[in-house]
């Protein structure tokens, strides 16, 4: 049976399919759109935009704090499934809560909002650590990417329906396009809850030892910090998490503050929501592609391809004035979005130790999420700073510039050496 299609790849695939839902509906789409217009209403533009920014960069701050710990945690007691449990189900949990809350309430709404985003990323660690469950090194690439491609497709899914009803309610038996919105953070949390379920059930966990909890947490603290030292001491996956954490800064912040920008320079909403579909459903086939480039010519020029691709698309954004414009962008994004975050992730998975692979992996989301916390207020504070979020935008070109430059320091095979002995 072809690797990509066995159960066990297909129901970890699944867990992207699943909570991709939440990235595109409402870290990308509606949340953002929702509280310009409906949580913020009275607030001015720049200062809406500064207000989400910091809720992006709290929720980072606080996976920042906890993925290390929750990963070291989850190796030394062979607790990765069920401490992804508890997170996705916390994050479904805020996802719901958005339904309830009303208008020009900005601050509740950010709160569940911070907290929604902890369940998604903190979920994230421990799903990326299971990729050595259920794929041999030579099939990193592919089954990453593949990874990625299902949750383009199935986000992308989701946020059509959504995107259909806010436009038509009346055919919904809705009041208006306010109560389809609200409606559609319910769909996201069911969706996120129904389709983690196969995970659970057949993707299996490289048991640790089996340790009560207390002692697993301080084990695991223990075992942070000894790998800490390790990280320091790994000279090519210490420069990798820098490197990555500039660049997938400026990936985060274009995926969550993208639909912000468009309408703080006075493009039509329903054409920005238009705009993010084209997006999930250009980037569910390059995914699968960067997977294939990155099998045949090497994942780190798949990635620089795509940082490449990244640097034109901030100038661009900067000078945009039309919706036409940003149709453009979506597909240039949908084209490397995929590519550069599955080929990061299945490069990351080579170089590093594979039974510490949850502990390192929180490295890694602690990292890219690190990069969450400084790209939105960075873009948010320059913009409002400088009353231009033209500006804004375009000083996230600079991480990209910069993480490129440091990712072509890092030697892959030196990597894989030195893992292997560890």
């Amino acid at each position: 049976m072809p690797p990509l299609f066995n159960r066990q790849i297909l129901s970890w695939a699944c867990y992207d399919w699943a909570n991709s839902a939440f990235a595109t509906v409402v870290m990308a789409g509606f949340f953002p759109l929702f509280f310009k217009q409906y949580w913020s209403s009275d607030v001015p533009a720049t200062e809406s935009t500064f207000h989400l920014s910091v809720a992006n960069s709290l929720a980072g701050l606080l996976i920042v704090l906890l993925a290390p710990v929750l990963g070291a945690i989850a190796d030394a007691g062979g607790l990765r499934k069920r401490l992804l449990f508890v997170f996705s189900a916390f994050g479904v949990l805020m996802t719901a809560a958005l339904y309830g809350i009303a208008q020009g309430e900005w601050l509740p709404a950010l709160i569940c909002f911070v907290f929604a985003v902890l369940g998604f990323m903190g979920s994230v660690v421990f799903y990326d650590s299971l990729i050595l469950s259920v794929a041999q090194d030579d099939e990193l690439d592919v089954v990453s990417a593949f990874g990625f491609g299902m949750g383009y497709l199935g986000g992308g899914l989701l946020f059509a329906f959504d995107v259909v009803m806010t436009l038509w309610p009346e055919y919904f038996g809705l009041a208006d396009a306010a109560e389809a919105v609200r409606l559609s953070f319910l769909t996201v949390a069911i969706w996120w809850a129904l389709f983690s379920i196969p995970l659970f059930l057949w993707v299996p966990e490289k048991k640790g030892r089996t340790v009560k909890a207390g002692i697993a947490v301080k084990q695991g603290i223990s075992q942070l910090i000894h790998t800490f030292h390790e990280v320091r001491k790994l000279r090519v996956v210490f420069l990798f998490l820098l490197a990555y954490w500039l660049y997938i800064d400026g990936v985060d912040t274009i995926i969550r503050m993208a639909v912000d920008y468009g309408m703080s320079i006075g493009l039509d909403s329903n054409g920005l929501i238009i705009a993010l579909l084209i997006t999930q459903f250009v980037g569910f086939p390059a995914a699968l592609a960067f997977g294939l480039l990155g099998k045949r010519y090497g994942a780190k020029r798949g990635i620089l391809l795509a940082l490449s691709v990244y640097m034109l698309v901030t100038v661009w954004a900067f000078f945009m004035d039309s919706s036409l414009e940003f149709y453009i962008l979506a597909v240039a994004i949908g084209l490397v979005q995929g590519g550069v975050q599955s080929l990061s992730r299945s490069f990351y998975a080579r170089i590093i130790p594979a039974e510490k692979s949850a502990e390192f992996f929180g490295f890694y989301n602690m990292m890219g999420k690190f990069a969450a916390l400084l790209g939105p207020i960075m873009m948010g504070t320059v913009g409002l700073l400088t009353g231009s979020p033209r500006i804004g935008i375009l000083s996230v070109g600079l991480l990209f510039i910069l993480g490129a430059l440091l990712l072509l320091f890092v030697d892959e095979e030196e990597g894989r050496r030195v893992a292997q002995k560890l």
